[in-house]
């Protein structure tokens, strides 16, 4: 169910973010390319304009075109530089309200010394104070884009602050969306698993009154086959009633019921409470624990995940190997692995395992009296304890490995 609502409010969030990032993009690409092209038109116009002169200016100083002197400009500060044939400034034009700064004039100088052939430049607006447009022994036009630039990095910078706040805002609406859409789910799940429960605590009684009633029936050899497939069916009835119930306890731990214990311990004990068990498939139990590790926690249910995860090691466990159990502390995290030499899982499998009443093996489960909810309980245990748990195969070998938070409390 939380993976449900992980899926949805990702997608939700996604969805909506990508929305937000375009218009942002979309705002600020149309933005940049119209201060561009605007940019280039008047270097271009400018060009135009001293070209049309013919020729040069010589040393006789010919007259200036009246519209190239009397051309103003009111989004932009442009400047001409008229220049004669050694390339030497001989008139400037400023066609805004502005006066030619020395500044201007010095980037002027700069750009006629550094350019040996005609050249536009604009750059990125991003970044560039200057663009200009150079046409040696003729004229060279320079647009003072600083306060191009400065509003184009505020726009940038206001587009980010308002996807940064809409960002905020849509995971507000794709928390909402998300409780929308899987209400229905939830309180299907949730009515299942009352149900589960309900229904386990009705057939415990039931059945241990079928149990004590078998029990107490005369055995002889005509009904002797009857009474003992009664009784192997009646526990097995009685194990499944008893996951169930389990499965429903973790499905409902609270954290105010966690205190501090030593998992270390619990551990340790577990491995040789297990050991008598693995003999009997000539597997031996490796330990590598670290000691004093301590962990807020419900301890009964920390001891039956250890056991699960160890008995189905047990279980799957080829004889004559070893099952390795190691518990490390590493940054912030406690890291509990059991690894055990048997058939590897599938990968399409590893996350199907901890799924209420999945058996990739029917026929061995069903010998072995397995019904599928031992990995589910893990699952819940761990989830309880806001950990995570996955399982892989690599090598011949098969790792569940559970990670939880150190807690400092």
């Amino acid at each position: 169910m939380e993976n449900l609502k992980k899926k949805t409010f990702f997608t939700i969030f996604i969805i909506i973010s990508l929305f937000a990032f375009v218009f942002a993009i979309f705002f600020n690409v149309q933005t940049y390319h119209r201060e561009y092209v605007g940019i280039l038109n008047n270097l271009t116009r400018m060009k135009n304009l001293t070209i049309e002169r013919h020729e040069p200016f010589d040393k006789e100083m010919k007259p200036i075109n009246d519209e190239l002197r009397n051309r103003k400009v009111m989004d932009y500060e442009v400047y001409t530089f008229i220049l004669n044939n050694n390339n030497e400034i001989v008139d400037k034009i400023s066609h805004s309200d502005n006066d030619i700064s020395d500044e201007i004039i010095t980037k002027a100088k700069n750009i006629i010394a550094n350019n040996n052939t005609n050249k536009l430049k604009i750059g990125c607006l991003y970044w560039n104070k200057y663009a200009y447009n150079y046409v040696e022994s003729n004229s060279l036009t320079i647009v003072n884009i600083t306060n191009t630039r400065n509003t184009l990095l505020t726009n940038l910078l206001i587009s980010l602050l308002l996807v940064g706040i809409g960002e905020l805002i849509i995971y507000i609406i794709s928390k909402k969306i998300t409780e929308w859409i899987t209400k229905p789910v939830v309180m299907s799940f949730n009515r299942e698993k009352e149900f589960v429960a309900n229904a386990s605590h009705e057939l415990k009684t039931p059945l241990a009154v079928i149990m004590a009633n078998i029990d107490c029936l005369d055995v002889n050899k005509k009904n002797e086959k009857w009474i003992n497939n009664l009784k192997s069916e009646s526990d097995r009835m009685s194990n499944l009633i008893t996951r169930l119930l389990d499965l429903s306890k973790t499905e409902y731990l609270k954290c105010e019921n966690f205190t501090k214990n030593d998992i270390s311990m619990i551990i340790e004990k577990r491995a040789l409470i297990f050991e008598s068990l693995a003999y009997e498939k000539n597997i031996t139990i490796k330990t590598n624990i670290v000691e004093k590790v301590y962990f807020l926690c419900h301890k009964e249910s920390i001891d039956e995940l250890v056991s699960i995860l160890i008995d189905n090691a047990i279980s799957h466990g080829k004889e004559n190997s070893e099952i390795i159990i190691n518990l490390i502390t590493e940054k912030s995290e406690i890291i509990l692995e059991v690894i055990n030499k048997g058939e590897p899982i599938p990968n399409d499998e590893c996350e199907k395992i901890f799924e209420r009443f999945y058996r990739n093996d029917e026929s061995h489960n069903r010998k072995s009296g397995r019904y599928g909810l031992g990995l589910a309980i893990a699952k819940n245990i761990v989830n309880a304890h806001n950990g995570n748990i996955r399982a892989y195969s690599k090598d011949g070998y098969t790792t569940f490995e559970v990670k939880f938070k150190i807690n400092e409390h």
